[in-house]
């Protein structure tokens, strides 16, 4: 028995540290007994044109989220979350999006890089019995993205219940990572719930400073799973699919791993790290080498930033005996090009007020905030005055510049597209903004946590054709059909 394995072999047996395993307990690892769910691939229809229609139908349902305790959740095309939607960078692809909740919502496809009133925000409202077919060609580096509702005031509850799933791009210059979906590469959604005696998701996400932390962790909706690995290298695409809670990931014997991808793209190399942090709505791909018949768990751990108590197992990892081998991790990842920010660059500043605004006003669906040059790259500067934010905008692509002066962890200085704010600093960031013209149809920036969203802490942006900025009415009709 090798090093690794001893400490691994520790852990499982209880003779590591006591960490909660999700119910409050002292670290079990025999309750990790329900297999992984691992969200099915959505099959698209292809047309004569190629163009390739997913249909996804937001539905109410019943799952277990503890064993023998069906409850009612919500979900896409199934009782809870939804299928994964892989697609390739050129695709042409179209969505059919149909309500039948009952009550509004939308689908915002996060990380995707697609015209304004393509994007899903609360502009694009699907009522009751109504369908939604947004339709665009992908145009974007290979990167983990996501889809889930974005309706004005609603989102926390609607994600809550159960609304979220992955949405993968491939991109033809693949550099030799895992990617045999369910095999060697896995999705990990990570969520946290308050659960009633019977089973039932509880509380009100809207109550309190950030609304629910919970005391259970679901991984794809899975309370206490384990999975089964039977390659030397795997790759967990990673989702904070939070409402609040910020995860500090890291496994229970502290191995390092490597991380390969960020929010929006790649890494340029491998950075080798034994935790990573994400915050609501951050992705991060991680690749990592198991030992045949080793056990692990993966765990949170506990921080000082509010959104981040408690110590908790997510997820036991079980190597087969055997192993089929991998090949080595490439050295070099051919991620996008860092974002050159010009000398003269537009510097935006936006702060952070309480939970409910920003620069001092609340979210206004008629008001258009900020006017931004197509193609443009600019400097953003976000400033918390208080406790824990992070920040999201839409259609772009960010690098982080630095936080509070500092540069961020190597593991973080790729493209993104959400970023974290602790409490009383500054994050500047080089966004890269897209092509995509309208001067009437404005995309969102805002808070992630979901709790800070529905309560106003978000802006609106339009991209127009450069020289245009001045001409573009700060007003809007509050809602698009």
């Amino acid at each position: 028995m090798n090093r690794r394995q001893f400490l691994a072999a520790a852990v499982l047996s209880g003779l590591a540290s006591g960490c909660g395993s999700g119910s409050g307990s002292g670290s079990d690892p025999a309750a990790f007994r329900t297999e992984l769910r691992v969200p099915p691939l959505l099959k698209p229809k292809v047309g004569e044109d190629g163009t390739r229609t997913f249909a996804l139908t937001m539905r109410r349902g019943r799952s277990e989220i503890l064993p023998g305790k069906p409850v009612e959740t919500w979900g896409f095309n199934g009782p809870h979350l939804g299928p994964t939607i892989r697609a390739a960078r050129g695709d042409k692809v179209r969505m059919t999006v149909t309500n039948r909740l009952d009550e509004p919502s939308t689908v915002h496809w996060h990380g995707m890089r697609l015209p304004a009133k393509m994007d899903g925000g609360p502009h694009q409202t699907i009522e009751p019995g109504g369908t939604w077919t947004p339709h665009w060609t992908i145009d974007q580096p290979a990167a983990t993205s996501w889809y889930h509702p974005h309706p004005h005031g609603q989102t926390a509850k609607h994600v809550y219940r159960g609304l979220a799933g992955m949405f993968i791009i491939d991109d033809e210059s693949s550099p030799g990572l895992p990617s045999r979906y369910g095999v060697d590469d896995f999705p990990l959604i990570f969520q946290d719930k308050n659960l009633a005696e019977d089973g039932s998701p509880t509380g009100d996400p809207l109550k309190g400073t950030f609304g629910i932390l919970g005391d259970h962790m679901l991984v794809n909706g899975t309370y206490q799973a384990f999975v089964n690995v039977r390659t030397e290298r795997v790759r967990f695409r990673m989702l904070n699919g939070s409402n609040a809670r910020m995860y500090h990931l890291a496994f229970a014997d502290r191995r390092t791993f490597h991380v390969v991808g960020n929010d929006a793209g790649l890494l340029a190399a491998p950075v080798e790290v034994n935790q990573v942090s994400l915050t609501p709505g951050e992705r991060v791909e991680v690749v990592v080498t198991f030992t045949a018949g080793e056990q692990v768990l993966l765990r949170t751990l506990a921080g000082s930033d509010d959104i981040d108590e408690g110590d908790f197992d997510l997820l036991k990892v079980v190597a087969a005996p055997r192993l089929t081998a991998s090949p080595p991790l490439p050295a070099r990842l051919g991620g996008p090009a860092p974002i050159v920010v010009p000398s003269n660059a537009t510097v935006r500043r936006f702060r952070l007020n309480g939970h409910d605004a920003i620069n001092g006003k609340e979210m206004d669906m008629s008001r258009i905030d900020e006017v931004i040059p197509a193609g443009a790259v600019e400097i953003w500067e976000i400033e918390n005055t208080v406790y824990a934010h992070n920040f999201h905008i839409h259609e772009v692509a960010f690098q982080v510049l630095d936080v509070d002066g500092e540069k961020p962890a190597a593991y973080a200085s790729g493209h993104k597209d959400t970023v974290y704010v602790p409490p009383k600093s500054t994050v500047r960031l080089a966004v890269q903004f897209g092509r995509f013209t309208d001067p009437t149809m404005p995309y969102m920036y805002h808070c992630h946590i979901l709790r800070h969203e529905d309560s106003g802490m978000m802006g609106q942006f339009v991209i127009v054709k450069p020289g245009t900025e001045n001409q573009v009415s700060r007003t809007i009709a509050a809602h698009h059909e």
